[in-house]
């Protein structure tokens, strides 16, 4: 590969939120694309230096600045300008690209477009740069009629990326509930169990789990031992609502809030569960979704945003409309009647290794920055 690129990022280590799993996945990708790594290079407004993982990319090719806004400006412009690609990971770095583009104007500016940070109403000046500067890369086509309506960007400058799962997340290949998680969480095998692994924040109620928590009492009802582990950091306000819902509802003996969970134990979990279920209404793909899939693990989500590229229009897990709680109750009871099982698992894992491997998602970012 002989164009030299630089791929600016937010956060890429030090969070484990979607967009940062694209950008590690997609530093990877760079590094395989070319593995001399004599032409590209990753830096980061947010991590530090020591944040990165030795598995996507080597020390010299990562900068990690730690929130000094000053010094990654001037970093990447002077990177930017040498470059022939610039790839950013969020439409907030706009303004350094603008500046690259200012003084080297052959330099190609890729903007990596995931969901709703960049479905908002933005400033003109952004607008106009996003429509005639630059191409982007969008993680779904709902996000890609997003750039279309809002923006006005040309659908000539944009492509659509599915994500694809991490080339090192554990893949199953024996589809048991993993003992010490129903000991931990005092489960049976037995037991039904949803699961929901998202960010739970107060400012951002659109993820559908307390859908799930308020129809409980009637899930009970059909399956008295189901249970529901809800996984993600929460602020301080949404952990204190949820737990009133939760108490107020008499639910204490079939929810239980994770709090954060460490990718090295998410395999295990998916496998622990029967359903993964996330009606979100303003997701821009959902990774987690295909995470889900490929460990064998059933799927529920919502059918009016970037789930619907992620479940393959149905293919891979049920739709079903985001606030409609008896649609949403009568997935799992349907899901719930066929339960999970070795021969379903494979059939579901092998359908989302064959849409959403990482090898494909590697050929098409090389044909996109090679033309070939």
């Amino acid at each position: 590969m002989s164009n030299k690129i630089l791929f600016l990022t937010l956060k890429t280590f030090s969070l484990t939120g979607g967009i940062e799993k694209v950008c590690r996945i997609l530093t990877r990708a760079l590094y395989d694309i070319d593995s001399s790594l004599k032409n590209i290079h990753v830096i980061s407004l947010y991590d530090k230096s020591t944040d990165r993982d030795l598995r996507y990319i080597c020390k010299d090719e990562f900068d990690g600045f730690n929130g000094h806004r000053k010094r990654f400006i001037l970093s990447a412009f002077r990177k930017g300008i040498r470059s022939d690609i610039v790839i950013l990971s969020h439409i907030n770095l706009l303004f350094v690209a603008l500046l690259i583009k200012t003084f080297s104007p052959k330099t190609r500016i890729i903007v990596y477009a995931h969901g709703i940070e960049i479905w908002r109403t933005i400033k003109s000046w952004k607008q106009k740069f996003l429509k005639n500067k630059c191409e982007l890369w969008s993680v779904s086509r709902y996000t890609a009629q997003k750039l279309i309506e809002l923006h006005h960007v040309p659908a000539k400058n944009i492509a659509v990326i599915p994500n694809c799962l991490d080339p090192y997340l554990e893949i199953p290949s024996d589809f048991a509930k993993p003992i010490e998680l129903l000991e931990r969480y005092g489960l049976t095998s037995q037991q039904p169990i949803l699961f929901t692994l998202t960010r739970l924040s107060s400012t951002e109620l659109y993820k559908g789990y307390d859908l799930i928590i308020d129809i409980l009492p009637e899930l009970i009802k059909v399956h008295p031992t189901i249970h529901y582990l809800l996984a993600g950091k929460a602020d301080q306000y949404e952990k204190e609502r949820l737990q009133a819902l939760i108490l107020n509802n008499n639910l204490s003996q079939h929810v239980t809030l994770l709090g954060f969970l460490p990718d090295e134990e998410l395999t295990e979990h998916f496998l622990l569960s029967d359903i993964f279920v996330m009606p979100s209404r303003k997701e821009g793909f959902g990774i987690v979704f295909i995470e889900a899939a490929a460990c064998g693990c059933k799927v529920i989500g919502g059918n009016q945003d970037g789930t619907i590229d992620a479940l393959l229009d149905g293919e891979l897990g049920t739709l079903v409309h985001p606030t409609d709680k008896e649609a949403i109750y009568e997935a799992i009871i349907s899901n719930l009647k066929h339960r999970k099982s070795e021969k379903s698992s494979q059939a579901i894992q092998s359908l989302c290794l064959e849409h959403f491997n990482y090898q494909t998602y590697l050929q098409h970012i090389q044909q996109l920055i090679t033309g070939e």
